[in-house]
């Protein structure tokens, strides 16, 4: 993942561009929906606004997931580094679990709870 700034983001929002077909978008996103944070989503074939914006955080690549997160840019992000930024950059958009503090991480499934990896 490499990451860098954004010149035209916008603190408080999260942005991710994908593709149709990328199961590094497909992972992503359900993380996103499963976490409940607020995305605005392009899809860079059907947007070439979104596509010459990647570009432009990418260096002249359309890779994706692009993710950004007020003037953070993340190329490929991991859950973990998309969640530690938000923390950093758009802590509001957090959602808030039932007891009225604002969750770090969506909730486990069965498998996967147990001791954590990394």
């Amino acid at each position: 993942m490499s990451t860098g700034s954004a010149p035209d983001g916008t603190a408080g929002t999260i942005t991710v561009y994908w593709r149709p077909g990328c199961a590094f978008c497909t992972r992503l996103l359900r993380w996103i929906d499963r976490s409940g944070l607020p995305t605005t989503r392009h899809d860079i074939w059907d947007d070439p606004e979104a596509a010459a914006a990647v570009r432009a955080i990418t260096g002249g690549d359309e890779t994706v997931p692009t993710v950004v997160v007020g003037q953070q840019a993340m190329v490929n992000p991991s859950p973990r580094a998309l969640q530690a930024a938000v923390e950093v950059h758009a802590p509001g958009l957090l959602p808030e679990a039932g007891d009225g503090t604002q969750r770090r991480e969506p909730p486990r499934r069965w498998w996967q709870r147990g001791a954590r990896s990394g």
